[in-house]
């Protein structure tokens, strides 16, 4: 099955159909071979997920709908990585649950997919428990998703668009907001509603995270509305203010400038008023390239 996915490949909503098992590089900017920045634990993401233990975070490179504004793009389309092999991914599943980690969180490993449930497999033979985070920038097809289903406990998903002229603009994509919404569909069938832990960790479900955009709160309010009129309290959502422009030259002169406090609180009073109880929200200075991690390599 690895093999057939990968040769031609259409496991991203792109459809490149390019035959990476030959070598060649997708949409994604990858080819069939594992690549990996980073493994490590790692303390911000949300509570239920990070927690006081940190979450066991492996970071894969490339991506498959490439942000004009992307805070990793280092790894996301910049060629940072080390290639491994799927016998030492599960070597590193297995290597952050003995360091402690509250799961495993699989930071965008769409286009990784075969190779990641590979992994999963040999780890879980050797012993590896803990839930498993599949986190995503929500440009997904559910046919792929449904490739993991069994394998993933939480769904981490990000629904960045519902303005599909923004989806064009920043991430090149004409049709963000379907796509997203079928993939956040098929995740929350798999799961059902939230599970905790005695401790708070989330031990099955979906975590929906938007991020607000600057100059662009109508985008976010009809996010915010359509995942609360469909799911209601059926899943959490993250509503986060961390965008951080990495760069003073982007083509779009809104996207040169951190969110403003005023622009966060309308949101957040959105929220209120729609009802939202099942949500997390980001407190104080999140937009910093502190919060950014060091794709140096560790733990790989």
């Amino acid at each position: 099955m690895k093999n057939e996915l990968y040769q031609s490949c259409t496991l991203c909503p792109r459809e490149c159909h390019a035959d990476r098992l030959s070598g060649k590089k997708g949409a994604c900017g990858e080819n069939s071979v594992l690549r990996v920045g980073r493994a490590a634990l790692h303390m911000w993401e949300e509570p239920c997920i990070s927690g006081t233990r940190g979450s066991g975070t492996v970071f894969f490179s490339g991506c498959s709908l490439g942000c004009i504004f992307c805070q990793n793009r280092e790894l996301s389309y910049g060629g940072l990585g080390k290639e491994i092999s799927e016998e030492r991914l599960a070597e590193i599943f297995l290597e952050l649950q003995e360091k402690g980690a509250a799961n495993i969180n699989l930071v965008t490993g769409e286009h990784f997919v075969p190779g990641i449930l590979e992994g999963l497999t040999l780890a879980k033979e050797q012993g590896l428990t803990l839930p498993v985070v599949y986190n995503s920038s929500g440009y997904e097809k559910p046919e792929t998703i449904r490739l993991l289903k069994g394998s993933v406990d939480i769904w981490l998903p990000d629904f960045k668009y519902w303005d599909d002229e923004l989806g064009l603009r920043f991430s090149g994509v004409p049709d963000y907001r379907e796509r997203a919404m079928k993939a956040i569909d098929e995740m929350v069938c798999q799961t059902g509603a939230c599970v905790f832990d005695e401790e708070g960790y989330l031990r099955k479900g979906v975590v929906v995270r938007h991020l607000l955009l600057p100059g662009h709160v109508k985008n976010s309010r009809e996010v915010l509305r359509y995942l609360h009129d469909t799911y209601g309290n059926r899943i959490y959502i993250s509503i986060m203010s961390q965008y951080t422009p990495l760069s003073k030259d982007l083509p779009f002169e809104e996207l040169n400038r951190k969110v403003t406090r005023r622009e966060y609180e309308r949101l957040l009073d959105y929220a209120l008023e729609l009802g939202i109880e099942n949500g997390f929200f980001q407190e104080g200075e999140a937009a910093k390239e502190s919060f950014i991690p060091d794709f140096n390599g560790e733990g790989v």
